[in-house]
């Protein structure tokens, strides 16, 4: 499904649909990789390290190198799509990590490099293909987002604002690209069984640290692998697949959502975040999670 037809003043023009993926390294970039190449899509699947991508190369994709954070690795991508599709019609931002932390001791690197990858690699790799889209009078950008871009959990202040940022842009970009026939949605995952954890708490610092925030960041570290790997918050948590299932049916709608919710208990925590006043957020929070103790 490489392109498609499209009448334009009652000419039929071809209409590149060629797919760019970004972050398919593991988790909900290679499983939305490898389903929209089972669908019959002409799918481009990046990541950083080439040598990730062999089980997507074998399923049918064509592989490439893209580093978010890279203005040439941005440009070099979209040039190989467009040297053999013409455009790059859709765009799947998936590429992206949680910095976990206390607010005060993430340093100004952490945080820069959360926001470029995030955000800033995020509109720079939008801005490359809108180009191309607008000249075809189609396109569709789907950008995966969070359910933390609409609630926020102790520890995450930085990777959510992330998540709220990615929500602004797509409202945004939504209205602006409309005139030309180009989609945006945003998908807004839950708890998804990933090693996304391992990467979320990889720069906190160590257990039994003389940090102030210590007790909260013991309980942020032990509640993210619970949440990801084993514990009870992982077994409501969902498949990298159910998320790529909601991707590929929001490219097969004729007039995509603006937002899709993918599993049941996204739905259910941002429902409550909704409702609820802040005191009464604050308090369930402070069920799972522990506070700083003064000394």
């Amino acid at each position: 499904m490489e392109s498609g037809c499209k009448k334009r003043g009652g000419i039929v023009a071809e209409v590149s649909r060629a797919v760019l993926v970004t972050g398919c390294s593991t988790g909900i970039g290679a499983a939305t990789a490898r389903l929209l190449a089972t669908q019959g899509y002409a799918v481009y699947a990046t990541a950083r390290r080439p040598e990730t991508l062999g089980s997507l190369a074998q399923a049918g994709c064509t592989t490439l190198v893209l580093d978010i954070a890279s203005e040439a690795s941005m440009q070099e991508a979209v040039r190989a799509v467009e040297a053999r599709a013409g455009v790059v019609g859709i765009l799947i931002n998936n590429a992206g990590y949680s910095q976990s932390g206390a607010m005060e001791e993430l340093t100004p690197e952490q945080v820069r490099r959360q926001f470029e990858t995030n955000v800033f690699g995020t509109l720079r790799l939008t801005q490359l293909v809108l180009p191309g889209m607008r000249r075809q009078r189609w396109g569709r950008i789907v950008n995966v987002g969070s359910m933390g871009g609409r609630l926020t959990f102790p520890g995450g202040g930085i990777y959510h604002a992330t998540k709220y940022a990615l929500e602004a842009m797509s409202d945004a970009l939504r209205f602006e690209v409309r005139a030309f026939g180009i989609d945006v949605v945003l998908v807004q995952p839950g708890l998804v069984r990933t090693s996304f954890s391992d990467t979320a708490v990889g720069g906190m610092p160590a257990a039994g640290s003389a940090s102030p925030y210590a007790t909260l960041n013991e309980s942020v570290a032990r509640l993210t692998r619970e949440a990801y790997v084993k514990g009870l918050l992982s077994k409501l948590a969902g498949e990298p697949q159910d998320v790529a299932r909601v991707i590929a049916r929001a490219l097969a709608a004729r007039r995509p959502r603006a937002r899709y919710r993918a599993m049941p208990m996204t739905r259910t925590l941002m429902t409550l975040r909704t409702v609820a006043p802040d005191r009464v957020w604050d308090a369930f929070l402070r069920a799972f999670y522990s506070e700083p103790r003064p000394n």
